[in-house]
């Protein structure tokens, strides 16, 4: 019966731990132990809780601002349609003095201070390039929150499979813990044989030589778990320590057929949406290139005036003597750019062609993600067979270990035998946990590509919940 589930760790004689505890002490806890030392001021990460720590990486604060870069953009460009209004002033004030000598006439003195200020008011009533260029600010501002969210969700499953990769390699080290524990008890048990005149020294060798082994293999395991955290500390944007529940488990079911992940992957995937996007626009550029031939008609209001204190060109300067004077010009405009040799239209045909690559790349970009979907889910189908292939091997793995001991501590095997049962069982702890490693990978990545939710229930196709005791569906989350 799969519905208990079978806790490989469980299977140690008492004796085993008794033996090992000094062995241990000794010459396991060494310098990679006091490396990795625990510290103080931790937090507690859960699964659940990844996607709004993520929210604090820095490179997704940077999309941030670009997305606002694009909104400012976006205003930019609207502000087309509105009239502008200018202010200029020529000498504010100006002051201008002189002569002018002829011999014929008297001679004339300037002596002024003026001032010429003006206001210009300018609406655009027809320009062929402003809807454009507003079409191609929209896009790209959707283009920009896009791509915002492609790579919330990138940092999201990325951060999510340095959590299960943490978690694995801590029940990695667990395993390696176990099988040296029983590498101790073979190589007890070889000693005191062979003391005993009933032994060989190979096999004493051959236990110590297995034993060496496995030390280094857990040391190895220890180095990748603390090289797992600082990768998952550096994505979460962790300062200090934390911690998490280091115990594997599933994180949900996929009750979800094939044929609707690739539908709903397909219609809701944000890098297809892009490139229908980028498609727009470059459609809109080459419309932007026509339009650039087409008259551009507004209306422009001129409010001109001076002001003069003083006179000019005059005999006698009367400094007291001030003048002004005011025009306002109301116009409508037209200005028609007719011919430009062909650039224009050479460039329109140019963006047009951009836009047919577009068209390309999205059908290849659907067939990679239908390609990407379908590996998925059969993966996930695949992962589930092994966890449950691995539960049994486990459990004759570890009866195979308990009947070779007791054949070798009767005379009737040898320690060999015990040695090969050993890293069988190891093996097979190693399946296992891989297995629920790469069924959490597929999960997350299948919520990545369709946009669709895993389930905390197992149902069948008829959403009715599983009763077969030989399935995924009842192993303890």
């Amino acid at each position: 019966m799969l519905r208990r589930v079978i806790n490989p760790f469980l299977f140690l004689p008492l004796a085993l731990s008794m033996n090992s505890i000094n062995l241990l002490s000794s010459e396991t806890k060494n310098y990679i132990d006091n490396v990795l030392e625990e510290k103080s001021n931790v937090i507690f990460v859960d699964y659940q809780e990844i996607e709004k720590i993520v929210l604090n990486n820095k490179e997704l604060k940077s999309l941030q601002n670009l997305v606002t870069s694009a909104r400012f953009n976006l205003s930019s460009q609207i502000a087309q349609r509105y009239p502008s209004l200018d202010f200029q002033a020529i000498g504010l004030p100006k002051y201008v003095a002189g002569k002018n000598y002829s011999s014929n006439s008297q001679t004339l003195k300037t002596s002024q201070f003026t001032a010429n200020p003006s206001l210009n008011i300018k609406w655009d009533l027809i320009d062929p390039l402003r809807g454009s260029e507003i079409k191609i600010a929209k896009e790209n501002y959707k283009i920009a929150n896009n791509n915002f969210e492609i790579k919330k969700k990138d940092l999201i499953q990325e951060a999510r499979l340095r959590y299960h990769k943490y978690k694995k390699s801590y029940q990695e080290i667990k395993n390696k813990k176990f099988t040296l524990d029983l590498s101790i008890t073979s190589f007890e048990n070889a000693q005191t044989k062979l003391e005993a005149g009933i032994g060989t020294k190979f096999e004493v060798l051959e236990a110590e030589a297995q034993l060496s082994r496995d030390k280094q293999s857990l040391n190895e395991k220890k180095i990748i778990h603390e090289i797992n955290k600082i990768s998952l500390k550096e994505i979460l944007n962790i300062k200090g320590d934390f911690k998490i529940n280091k115990e594997q488990n599933l994180i949900g079911f996929w009750n979800h057929r094939l044929n609707k992940n690739i539908n709903e992957g397909l219609d809701k995937n944000l890098s297809l949406k892009n490139l229908i996007l980028q498609k727009s626009i470059k459609n809109s550029q080459a419309n932007s290139f026509l339009a650039q031939n087409k008259p551009n008609i507004y209306i422009s209001n001129t409010l001109s005036s001076t002001f003069s204190k003083g006179e000019s060109l005059t005999t006698n300067i009367d400094s007291e003597k001030s003048a002004s004077n005011y025009t306002n010009t109301i116009s409508l405009n037209f200005a028609w750019k007719i011919f430009d040799g062909g650039q224009n239209k050479n460039s329109y045909k140019s963006k047009i062609k951009d836009a047919e690559a577009e068209k390309y790349a999205y059908e290849n970009l659907k067939n990679v993600l239908t390609t990407s979907i379908s590996k998925a889910y059969l993966n996930l189908k695949l992962n589930e067979e092994k966890i449950l292939s691995s539960l049994k091997e486990i459990e004759s793995s570890q009866e195979s270990v308990r009947l070779s001991r007791l054949r070798y501590d009767v005379g009737i095997s040898t320690l060999k035998d015990v040695l090969v049962r050993q890293s069988e069982l190891s093996n097979a702890n190693s399946k296992h946990i891989n297995a629920i490693y790469n069924y959490n990978l597929n999960i997350d990545e299948l919520e990545r590509l369709t946009f669709l939710d895993k389930s905390k229930n197992c149902l069948d196709s008829k959403n009715t919940k599983i009763k077969d005791t030989e399935s995924i569906c009842n192993i303890q989350r």
